[in-house]
Parts: structure tokens; sequence; C-alpha cells
């Protein structure tokens, strides 16, 4: 019991990953259908800001066990890897709006650029990004069960995620604006909705999330060029799952999905849980192909 316990909280943490990583894909794909498949590279580029903030300025700043570094990387991660995606869709994708395989075929060229480039300024090998002391260690239950305080301080962060993200949607201007053009663009156009900027503004806001999952994921093992390609795949599931441009659902499908792949992990193998997971959500889709929560429409 004690053993399924924790691999359900590993299941929930992973599933919390999940949802970081997928809540930036549900803007680009879910709500402007755009298939963009440098994702897992802005995830690559928040870790390895997080390994830079760490190994130079985590000196200055009372060393690497004081933690300090590591809160100041989570923004910066962010900056960094949003401004990677306002570029990308200042140059290329705003010219392929409406053509997604389009955006595919340009978007896996970019990854394989900034793979690249990361193997050039990093090398191929992967590092290793220390921990701060406040993450050392974890929560004991009764049992001999102990949770780890990085998993914790996972969930934490990314509820803390969820909730700056409803309220930017809902509670400021720019956030209205941006739902007013996802859900009618020619009527909000009308209105004098600026929509290139918000498209811009929605891309970059996608890939800062991603920076900030690849910023948390530093704390979980070590990171290379190809960190982002391990979790595209699942992301791109859970976003479909979920229903495209359904943020709700794609939070509901990223735990589902976290905890049924470490549940069945743990009473079969690595490979047969996920692909058990697979076939699972290949059935639920041909039940109902809108995904979990459908976008209401009249």
């Amino acid at each position: 019991m004690n053993e399924v316990l924790l691999h359900a909280f590993n299941g929930l943490s992973l599933g919390s990953i999940l949802l970081l990583i997928s809540m930036g894909l549900a803007f680009s794909f879910g709500l402007m259908n755009v298939i963009n498949m440098a994702h897992g590279e802005f995830i690559m580029a928040g870790a390895y800001t997080t390994y830079v903030v760490g190994h130079h300025l985590a000196p200055l700043v009372g060393g690497t066990e004081a933690g300090v570094w590591f809160l100041l990387a989570l923004p910066a991660s962010f900056l960094v890897a949003g401004l990677l995606g306002l570029a990308l869709e200042l140059s290329i994708v705003r010219f392929l709006y409406g053509r997604p395989l389009d955006t595919l075929l340009a978007t896996w060229g970019v990854g394989l650029v900034l793979q690249q480039a990361a193997r050039s300024l990093f090398g191929a090998s992967n590092v290793q990004v220390s921990s701060p002391s406040w993450l050392s260690g974890g929560v004991a239950l009764a049992g001999g069960v102990q949770l780890p305080y990085k998993r914790v301080f996972l969930i934490a962060l990314v509820i803390a995620c969820i909730a700056a993200v409803y309220t930017y949607l809902h509670r400021s201007p720019s956030g209205r604006r941006l739902r007013a053009v996802m859900q009618n663009r020619q009527m909000a156009a009308c209105l004098g909705v600026r929509t290139r900027r918000v498209d811009a503004a929605t891309f970059a806001l996608g890939a800062g999330l991603a920076g900030v999952a690849g910023c948390a994921l530093t704390q979980l093992g070590s990171i290379g060029p190809s960190l982002g390609t391990n979790y595209i795949v699942d992301a791109f599931m859970v976003v479909i799952l979920g229903g495209l441009g359904r943020l709700p659902g794609t939070a509901v499908a990223a735990l589902v999905i976290g905890v049924a792949n470490t549940l069945l992990e743990l009473s079969t193998t690595a490979s047969l849980g996920k692909a058990l997971v697979f076939a699972l959500v290949i059935a639920f889709l041909q039940w109902r192909p809108t995904g979990l929560l459908a976008l209401r429409t009249r």
C-alpha cells in the first residue's frame, strides 16, 4: 500500500510536469492551430538558462545551497524561452497561419537548429544542475513513506502557474483580448483588437511556460540537448485528450495520464505501461473525438 501511495504521488508530480508543458502547447496548438514541434526546445532553453544562472550567478547570491539563484532562474527561464518563442513567431510562424502542416515542418527544422546550437554551446553530453538545500529531504508520512520536497515544490509551482495564467486570462485586458481573438478573430478585429500583436504575445506566453517547465525539470535529473523530445509527444497527447483549446480539459488530461502512466508501470514495465496509456487514450478518442471537455459553440 505504501508503494502504491508513493507511485501515485510520483504520478501526480509527473502529471504536474505534463500540465506545465502542455499549458504552453495548448495556446499554440489548441488555440492557434500551430503544430509547434519546437516546443520541446523551449523546454530545453529554460533548462539551460537555469544551468547558466546556477553556474554563474549562484556564487554572487549566497552560493548554490542557499537557493536564491533558483528563484531567480524561474523568471529568467520564462523570459529567455518567451523571447525565443516571440522571435520564432515574428520570423516564421506568422506567415504560416492556416497551414498547420507547414508549421509542423518549419518548427521541426527550427527545433533541430536549436538542438545543434545547444550542443555547440554546452556540449553533447548531459549536465547536472545543483539543487538548493531547502529542496533536499522530504515529508515523512506514516509507514515510512517519504514525499520528496522537490516533487512537492514542483506541484506547488504548477498550481501557482495555473493561478497566474487564470488571472491573466480573466482579470487582465490583454488576457481578455487573447480570449476574444481565439474565440472570434474577425469580430475582435472589427472591434479594434490588434490580432497580430495578440498572436505574438500568445505564442510567447506558451513558449515562456515551457521554459518554466524546463527550469523545474532540472531538479529531477540531468539535462541535455534532447531534453524536450522526451516530453513533446506526451504533451500533444494531453492537449488532444483534454480537448483543443480547453485549458481545464488539459489540466484533467495531464493528471490522468501522469497517474495512469505511473501506476501501469508499477504493475507492468515502463515501455508496456506507456503503450497501454497510448492504447487507452486512442480508445477514448474513438469514443469521444472532441476530448474530455469539448468547446461549446452555438
